[in-house]
């Protein structure tokens, strides 16, 4: 385990150590079940696909969460963040297959304030960038 970061050790245009997060389908349905967002275009294809999806897609709260992974292993403690926000652009396509779909996270340290970090996100699938402005503010340990 890593030492968690602190004020002298993080500096703005630090790079987060980047996060691969994949999702299926059987991970889209465990998160409606938990989640209660049971939405017919996040594990049936036939109903995805007749409102113009490309397929399936994993819920956009979903991706979100999972890409908060690159700050919160970095930081050592979910607790610590503050505020989180982003824009949803593009969706994250799951295809009925094991391997399903993963997105690639990266993140940089962009304003330090006292103990707090902000941190801006890029979460990329296929190419794409599928959050906007993702950004996180997280306190530092003491």
């Amino acid at each position: 385990m890593t030492t968690p970061p602190t004020r002298a050790s993080v500096h703005v245009g630090d790079e987060l150590a980047p996060v691969t997060i994949q999702f299926t389908r059987a991970d889209l349905i465990r998160y409606a079940g938990a989640s209660g967002a049971f939405n017919v275009i996040h594990w049936n294809e036939r109903v995805a696909t007749s409102v113009g999806l490309p397929n399936v897609i994993a819920h956009g709260m979903l991706t979100m969460g999972a890409a908060s992974r690159v700050v919160t292993e970095w930081v050592g403690d979910p607790g610590r963040v503050v505020s989180y926000s982003c824009r949803f652009t593009r969706p994250v396509v799951v295809p009925d297959d094991d391997a399903g779909a993963s997105i690639e996270v990266t993140g940089a340290v962009t304003e330090i304030e006292e103990d707090l970090v902000t941190v801006a996100m890029k979460v990329v699938f296929d190419g794409s960038t599928v959050l906007g402005k993702p950004t996180i503010v997280v306190r530092l340990s003491t």
